[in-house]
Parts: C-alpha cells; structure tokens; sequence
C-alpha cells in the first residue's frame, strides 16, 4: 500500500543532470560535449527566434508601412440608444455595462451621440462626446467623467 511514508517517484523517471566539463574521466570533460569549434560550441550560440539559416528572415521580407503608435488608448464604444433601455433615475457606470454586455471589460468606456435617449439617468464613465453629453443632459440626465 502506498503512503506519504514510502512515495517514491517511478523507477526511470527521474535522471541525474549531465555534469560538463568536469575532466577526461567524466567522458563529459574538455570540450564539454559541444565538439571541435564552429557556431554550436560558443558561449551564446543558439538558433534565435526568427533565424532562416542566412535567408532573410520573413520579419525582414515583409514591407512596412504607417505608424502604430503603442499608446493609443482603445475605447469600448457604447451608442446612447443602448442606454435608453435603462429606467428613470439609474445611476449608470462602466461595471453596470459591462455586466450588461455593451462594453468590453477591461477596456476604458466611451459614449457616443448614436441614436437617442428619453430617459434621464446619471452616467458615470471614463469619456463621453460633447454631442452625447448634450442630448443627456437635454433629456434631464447628468454625466460625470
């Protein structure tokens, strides 16, 4: 029967690490298993990632265009006619929409002028347009950023 008294791991599962380097007798010693010389015997070889072999790397090959500016912000984007499905009176944030499915998480909110809105709520998220803004508080609702 086996217990935490005599856990032991399989027999051939487990292998002593290859000892380099450590004199003739090791059979591992001298050249320390990298052979004679060449690319594969130096400190730092190795094939690197996206390396062909002296081709030019696809990396390379492929033309580049524009700019990718890596701060961009990317908003999730919510219409005001998804928010006229909410009552008079709610207090909306982004957690509320998110868990609603109209914005991604994650991802700061925005709201934009799209479509209409009849009820007043209060709405609380990380940007909304000047148009969207507009129509909130012109249907009673107020907005804070």
């Amino acid at each position: 029967m086996i217990n935490l008294g005599n856990l032991s791991p399989s027999k051939g599962s487990r292998r002593q690490r290859k000892r380099l380097g450590r004199g003739p007798g090791s059979g591992h010693g001298k050249t320390a298993g990298r052979g004679h010389k060449g690319f594969k015997s130096r400190s730092g070889s190795g094939i690197k990632p996206g390396f062909e072999g002296g081709q030019m790397p696809l990396q390379r090959r492929v033309p580049k265009r524009g700019f990718h500016n890596i701060n961009t912000v990317r908003y999730s984007i919510v219409s005001l006619s998804q928010l006229d499905s909410f009552v008079a009176g709610t207090e909306v944030n982004s957690a509320m929409l998110i868990e609603k499915g109209m914005a991604n998480k994650g991802m700061p909110v925005k709201i934009l002028a799209n479509g209409e809105i009849k009820n007043a709520i209060t709405v609380t998220v990380d940007k909304v347009s000047g148009g969207a803004k507009a129509k909130i508080e012109a249907a009673g609702g107020k907005v804070t950023e």
